[in-house]
């Protein structure tokens, strides 16, 4: 035991020594034993203040060698991303997913040699099934109109579009940069809860204005929502879309505060908030409690905005929540023009870790019962779905297509077409490439005309690769992507085709008042269902039994 507690303090003690042998050799000789005896001394004083201190007991066993593993662990995601990571590790994002955005958006050789590196036969293995008779499309800027018949303005959207990511999460020159791009290339740039900034007006591209419980920008003093500023706002033209966001999926259910510290005077003009107070975004809206209450908030932003598309963002969480918004569109005969169904395994600047790893339906799960609820109610034509949630690919957009979505966001991959490298250091003000910070200096690295050009050119070439996927499957128009196209490997021996993994449901199954048996559970979730309230009408305990027959439904 003794000897051990010699290790611990072996280093610490040597310093002590070498320190007072160069502090004699000073007094006595000077000259060059300044310099060691000033380098030992000081690390010996960090030595006794490691002793004395309280706060990390690593250091308090080993003094001043203790700091090794804080600088090790300062640097390791960079070790890690560098040096250990391999292709296929998904940290969020692979290397192999991050390189091919780099290349797509600096123009360069986006082609692999020798072979995939999937595990073809592992199970998650999707591969899409292509067409004997394969066809080549010549144009490859693919659009879909967003707009039911309430819409006066309806808008033709790209079916690939900058996902919610507001000016405060991301600097100045990276909201330029990508505003500039999407203006260049013909497709919208969804402005975040932190509202529109004067880089966004700046750099002239198609916004989708995103409304969050804070209101931002459209907000009386108390922080309520203002009919007058919204209407004031929604006229501009270069907004071509109303988004309400009632959750995203990294962060489900879950509000923010920035702090009075970190809003700058462009911040606070962008969000209409004031100087010195915190910002508080709340977890609900306070502009309604009910899915009545959504409907008719949508029905007075297009009535404000002068008939532009409305739709609201969530992640799915309580599939039931969503069916009584379902019943609402119903009652109340109000539809939204669009529904933005985010992942669990989205982005976000920060978060907790519990809701990034556990909170929310994962996209694909959440995209496939959306579409469905939508077709069980006889609506889903009137309705368009955009799909978010680590979408970089243009394999990801088809599948997205495949399984009910009409257009496709990504926030994460337009940063990598600017420059980020996956520092994940977003939240620190600290971002080693200037997309994430407010930092002025750390900013400068984005250079705005570069990097809006490799924005433009990530999105064409991105859209380029879906249409020759699409002409691989026999398609001239990638919105003709259906679930048999793609097939699924469950296990490492088995496999489904597309139908069987995410079918498409009967439409109007959820209204029909003969039930198909295999959809019990469909049929339990829209009794349970109200379009007054999203409160449950009993607790479970269990599963749910059956609570109703064919004969009571007719």
């Amino acid at each position: 035991m003794a000897m051990r507690t010699l290790q611990r303090f072996l280093a610490f003690g040597i310093l002590g020594l070498l320190a007072l042998v160069f502090v004699i050799g000073a007094v006595r000789a000077g000259g060059w034993f300044l310099v060691p005896a000033l380098i030992f001394g000081l690390l010996f004083l960090v030595g006794v203040y490691d002793l004395a201190q309280r706060r990390h007991a690593v250091l308090r066993n080993y003094p001043v060698i203790g700091h090794l593993r804080f600088i090790l662990e300062s640097f390791r995601p960079e070790i890690r991303q560098y040096l250990i990571e391999g292709d296929r590790d998904e940290v969020p994002f692979s290397r192999e997913a991050r390189a091919l955005v780099y290349q797509r958006a600096k123009g360069v050789e986006d082609k692999r040699p020798f072979g995939t590196i999937e595990n073809v036969y592992g199970s998650g293995y999707t591969w899409l099934t292509h067409s004997a008779t394969p066809v080549k499309n010549a144009d490859s800027d693919f659009r879909v109109v967003v707009g039911g018949p309430a819409c006066k303005q309806p808008y033709s959207a790209s079916l690939y579009n900058i996902s919610a990511m507001s000016f405060g999460a991301l600097s100045a020159n990276a909201i330029l940069a990508l505003n500039r791009g999407a203006k260049l290339a013909g497709f919208a740039q969804d402005t975040g809860e932190g509202s529109i900034s004067r880089y966004h007006r700046a750099g002239g591209g198609d916004l989708i204005f995103q409304i969050a419980s804070g209101y931002f920008s459209c907000r009386n003093p108390d922080g309520t929502f203002s009919p007058e500023r919204f209407a004031e706002l929604a006229a501009d033209p270069q907004i071509k879309m109303i988004e309400i966001k009632l959750s995203q999926g990294a962060k489900p259910g879950h509000g923010g505060m920035l702090p009075a510290a970190k809003i700058s005077p462009e911040i606070a003009e962008a969000r209409g908030i004031p100087m010195g107070v915190d910002c508080i975004s709340p977890p609900a809206h306070s502009t309604f409690s009910t899915p009545i209450g959504l409907m008719h908030f949508i029905q007075q932003l297009r009535d404000l905005s002068g008939g532009k598309p409305v739709g609201f963002k969530l992640c799915i969480g309580h599939r039931r929540e969503f069916l009584s918004m379902v019943k609402a569109m119903l009652k109340t005969g109000i539809r939204p023009d669009f529904i933005v169904i985010d992942g669990a395994e989205g982005g976000t600047g920060a978060a907790p870790i519990e809701f990034v790893n556990h909170v929310g339906m994962p996209m694909l799960e959440g995209l496939t019962f959306v579409h469905n609820a939508l077709r069980g109610a006889g609506i889903r034509d009137e309705i368009r779905i955009g799909a978010a949630g680590k979408i970089i690919s243009a394999f990801d957009i088809a599948r997205a297509l495949a399984l009910g979505a009409d257009w496709c966001n990504s926030g994460r991959g337009f940063m990598f077409a600017i420059g980020c490298i996956q520092a994940q250091s977003c939240h620190t003000n600290k971002c080693p490439v200037g997309i994430a910070t407010q930092d002025s200096l750390r900013q400068r690295a984005v250079d705005v005309p570069d990097k809006s050009q490799r924005v433009a050119r990530f999105h064409r070439n991105t859209m380029h690769a879906l249409g020759e996927i699409a002409g691989a499957a026999g398609l001239r128009d990638p919105s003709d992507f259906m679930p048999y196209h793609f097939m699924f490997r469950q296990k490492d021996n088995e496999f489904l085709d597309g139908n069987e993994a995410y079918p498409y449901l009967p439409d109007g199954f959820l209204l029909d008042p003969d039930e198909i048996p295999e959809l019990a559970d469909w049929y339990d979730r829209w009794d349970r269902a109200s379009a007054e309230t999203f409160d449950p009408p009993e607790i479970p305990f269990g599963r749910f039994a059956r609570r109703r027959t064919a004969a009571k439904r007719a």
